[in-house]
């Protein structure tokens, strides 16, 4: 049985020769490659990059959007034992330095000439970088070529070598035969959301033992079709998209852009689709939008099966027995209203979805699944190579993340704490054995660093990380993420950052949904130059303090987070952005190092002040510099009695 990603690669090239790998639409013309040609290509490139000089164990940088040629960086690189070091493609430069120099990395193959620049203006804090290729070659021609390639040309260069020296061919395809279980076969960086990120060594063996437990899990089959558009250096894009292609054989489409993952999406009808749940809540809002738009008959035929689809979808997709009538009245709604929606949405196709990252409203989740799409949830990290939990077919739990998926194990310490043993689990951290040691027990799990809990049917509740759970000044408990994940549940919220750690009671600071809100503003006349203006309109305010009170009313409820209720939130001058260090790579929120940048609007929070200025320095898409300056409305919450709530009861 094929122990690395290279020899899985030519054992699909063997078996399958002729069915799709991959797939990249490029000037809008959709190419595909079949597993017989990318193994040829990969061979190719991997002799092409021996003959620069990638040696055993060195490290690839691979920076870029989701490009045949990228993934076949990785491939190749595995094939010759060096070591792929996918880097964020839109990590500033400071950022990319330190990755590439702490990884020591020799060679860097980028995407365009956006990333060979970047790689210029860091050369000197990245010593050990003397190689450079790139994909895309436009820009590039007056470029000082001594150490810069084109990806193509390497390829080419490997496919001449490979044809005129049997000795060297016979050297590349031992260094595949090489290669085995206990090879690091990349290295994948932790999106820091509490410091510098952390390297995790990932081997072969082990990753592909994982992957192939979750591909049976979800029955995976070289039938199967992704849209990769995951950034290359997240674990979910290298398990979900990388790993179970190279382990079932399913192809992989890359879009065209990032711009065109939406209409990518449609044309391609993925079989196996993950979004984070801001993309499933994007979605959403654009279908609403379109209905409010919609003449007064298709708004009433959408509102009616949708209401019906709620009621029966997800029995019916469960396999539960329902009433004929309920079957025939679905049926009729899939012929009128679901089937066209999921088309547009490019969901026609699909037979497993899921959802991970961050906790998703019951109600969005219900919406896709009441349509017939088989979404569930997922747990995991980066140190388990993803998987730790996952639902299984029918027995889905709004709230939950599942139970422990085959073969991984799961138990929870006297702090609440969850850890986990897993087959795809990590080696350790690069050049980090203090911190491998702190993370790992001696009995062989791994610390999450996430509380939680087990309900009565062995599902997992995640509710915050460990660390962030805290108490108010009286005691009671506070879970910034839990009552952050609340708030987000609404359309018009896309961030939020919850405060009261130590302190008498909570505040929170909100980021709009743009599209939401300023469609709503354009409907009903209120005029708006930029986030920053629509942001401080007392109507959104309004808005926001109504989504504000119904989380209240719901933490009322919930005995352990009834004193966790919001007293007071202001709505951000400005998006919070990864490029200004508010956000990782991955979207989550930096919350210590929001509550430092923003104590002025902090300390108005809780001393009262009804508006509070503040200054900003943001970072520009060109990397300029500048400041956002504005003063920001404070608003107080309505909060609820537990006994006004049991007296209505």
């Amino acid at each position: 049985m094929p122990d690395t990603f290279a020899k899985l690669l030519c054992e699909h090239a063997r078996v399958r020769p002729d069915r799709p790998a991959m797939r990249h639409k490029d000037l809008g013309i959709w190419h595909t490659w079949t597993w017989r040609e990318m193994a040829e290509a990969i061979r190719a490139y991997a002799a092409g990059l021996r003959n620069l000089g990638l040696e055993r164990g060195a490290t690839v940088a691979v920076i870029g959007e989701n490009r045949p040629a990228m993934y076949w960086t990785i491939l190749a690189a595995q094939w010759l034992g060096a070591i792929p070091v996918p880097v964020y493609a839109d990590a500033v430069a400071d950022e990319m330095a330190y990755v590439l120099d702490h990884a020591e990395v020799g060679f860097a193959v980028v995407q365009d000439q956006e990333q060979v620049d970047k790689i210029l203006t860091i050369q000197e804090q990245v010593p050990k970088l003397r190689v450079v290729l790139y994909d895309e070659p436009r820009g590039l021609r007056d470029y000082d070529h001594s150490r810069l390639h084109a990806v193509a040309d390497i390829i080419e260069k490997g496919r001449k070598l490979l044809a005129s020296d049997a000795q060297f061919a016979a050297a590349i395809d031992a260094e595949r035969d090489r290669g085995s279980a206990d090879d690091i076969s990349i290295i994948l960086y932790t999106s820091g959301t509490t410091g510098r990120s952390k390297g995790v060594l990932l081997s072969a063996g082990r990753s592909i033992a994982a992957a192939r437990d979750t591909v049976t899990f979800d029955k995976l089959t070289d039938r199967d079709e992704v849209l990769a558009y995951l950034p290359l250096a997240w674990v979910g894009d290298h398990y979900l998209n990388y790993a179970q292609s190279l382990v079932s054989g399913f192809c992989v489409a890359c879009p065209e852009s990032r711009e065109t993952v939406e209409t990518n999406l449609q044309e391609i009808g993925p079989s196996f689709y993950f979004a984070p749940p801001r993309v499933f809540e994007a979605l959403l809002t654009r279908v609403t939008i379109r209905m409010e738009d919609a003449g007064a008959l298709k708004r009433r035929m959408f509102n009616y099966f949708i209401g019906f689809a709620r009621r029966w979808g997800e029995k019916i997709l469960d396999g539960e027995k329902v009433p004929f009538t309920a079957r025939l009245g679905y049926g009729l709604g899939n012929l009128l209203v679901y089937a066209p929606l999921k088309n547009v949405l490019g969901f026609s196709r699909i037979r497993v979805a899921y959802t991970a990252g961050e906790a998703i409203g019951p109600d969005l989740f219900s919406f896709y699944r009441s349509l017939g799409i088989n979404l569930k949830q997922l747990y995991g990290q980066t140190e388990a190579f993803l998987y730790v939990t996952a639902h299984p077919d029918g027995h889905i739990r709004v709230g939950t993340v599942g139970p422990a998926t085959p073969n991984v194990e799961i138990r929870i310490n006297e702090d609440g704490e969850v850890l986990y043993r897993s087959p795809g689990q990590f080696i350790g951290y690069y050049k980090d054995d203090e911190r491998t040691a702190e993370t790992v027990t001696e009995d062989g799990y791994v610390r999450t660093g996430d509380a939680g809990f087990f309900d009565e049917d062995g599902h997992l509740t995640i509710i915050d990380r460990a660390k962030d759970v805290g108490r108010l000044r009286s005691g009671a408990m506070f879970a910034p993420k839990y009552i952050e994940n609340k708030l987000k549940f609404f359309p018009n919220i896309k961030e939020a950052v919850a405060f009261g750690q130590d302190s008498d009671f909570v505040t929170c600071m909100l980021n709009i949904d743009l599209t939401a809100v300023g469609n709503w503003a354009e409907r009903n006349n209120i005029p708006y130059a930029s986030y920053q203006e629509l942001a401080q309109r007392p109507e959104v305010y309004a808005i926001c303090a109504g989504h504000v009170e119904e989380v209240n009313r719901s933490l009322a409820t919930e005995p352990r987070m009834a004193a966790a209720q919001i007293r007071r939130f202001l709505i951000l001058h400005k998006e919070l952005d990864a490029d200004d260090g508010e956000m990782t790579r991955t979207q989550k929120v930096r919350r210590g190092f929001i509550a430092e940048r923003y104590k002025p609007l902090v300390d108005a929070l809780y001393n009262g002040a009804e508006a509070a200025d503040i200054s900003t320095e943001v970072t520009f898409e060109d990397g300029r510099k500048g400041v956002i300056s504005a003063r920001v409305k404070i608003a107080d919450a309505a909060t609820v009695e537990t006994g006004t709530l049991e007296a209505a009861a």
